[in-house]
C-alpha cells in the first residue's frame, strides 16, 4: 500500500526519512528511505537483475537513470563511473529529494537527480539504465520511452529490465516498429522471469 501511488508527483502521507542499509557497487551503503515511493523497503528484484547483469556504464559522459525511486541504479552507476554525470529523473518529487540526499551521503557529486522537465532538452546519453514504471500504463510507459531513448548519444546503449509476464515482448516490438533504422533492439538476457532489453544508437 505504501508504494500503490508511487507515480504520483507528490504521494500522499508524510514525508519520513527511515534509515536503509543495502548493497550497492559491492558494498554495504546507509541511506535513507520514504513510503510513497517504489520498493521503499529495498532493492526491488527487477532493479537487482539489471545491475547484476549489464556492463559497466560509459566511464565519462552522460548517464541516465529513467525512474530514479530512492537512487539505487542512479547511485550504482555514479559509484561505477565516477568521471561521467549521472541524472536521475523521477516525477515523484519525494523520490527526487531521496536520490540527492542519497548521493550526499555516499559523498556523489556527479549525480543530479530531479523531475523530467528540469533536463537539458539538449544533453545526450551515453548510457541509459532503467526498471521502467510498467504500471503506469501502455500509453504513459511509451510516451516516456519515446521522450529519452532518442535521447542516446551515438554509439549510447539504453539497458531496461522488464518483467515476462508484464510484457517485454511485446514492448520490444514495439521498440523496434517505434524507433528510426540508426536503433538496435535486442534481447541480452533473461534472469529470474525478468528480460533486458538493449537499445543500440547507431556511432553514426
Amino acid at each position: 500500500m505504501e508504494s500503490a501511488h508511487y507515480f504520483s508527483a507528490q504521494p500522499a502521507g508524510p514525508f519520513t526519512r527511515k534509515p536503509l542499509t543495502v548493497d550497492l557497487a559491492g558494498e554495504t551503503r546507509r541511506l535513507q528511505t520514504s513510503s510513497g515511493i517504489f520498493s521503499p523497503d529495498g532493492i526491488d528484484k527487477g532493479t537487482a537483475v539489471l545491475l547484476a547483469d549489464v556492463p559497466a556504464p560509459s566511464p565519462q559522459g552522460n548517464l541516465l537513470d529513467i525512474g530514479c525511486g530512492w537512487g539505487p541504479i542512479a547511485l550504482t552507476m555514479a559509484l561505477r563511473a565516477p568521471h561521467a554525470q549521472v541524472y536521475a529523473v523521477d516525477v515523484n518529487e519525494r523520490c527526487v529529494t531521496l536520490t540527492n540526499e542519497n548521493a550526499g551521503l555516499l559523498g556523489l557529486h556527479n549525480v543530479s537527480a530531479s523531475t523530467p522537465d528540469a533536463v537539458d532538452p539538449g544533453l545526450r546519453f551515453d548510457t541509459i539504465w532503467s526498471n521502467p514504471p510498467i504500471r503506469i500504463g501502455k500509453d504513459e510507459l511509451h510516451a516516456l520511452l519515446r521522450l529519452w531513448i532518442p535521447r542516446l548519444a551515438p554509439g549510447g546503449s539504453a539497458w531496461l529490465v522488464v518483467q515476462k509476464n508484464l510484457g517485454s515482448d511485446s514492448l520490444q516490438r514495439w521498440l523496434s516498429a517505434e524507433l528510426d533504422a540508426s536503433f538496435s533492439v535486442t534481447r541480452e538476457s533473461t534472469s529470474k522471469s525478468f528480460r533486458i532489453l538493449r537499445i543500440r544508437k547507431a556511432s553514426r
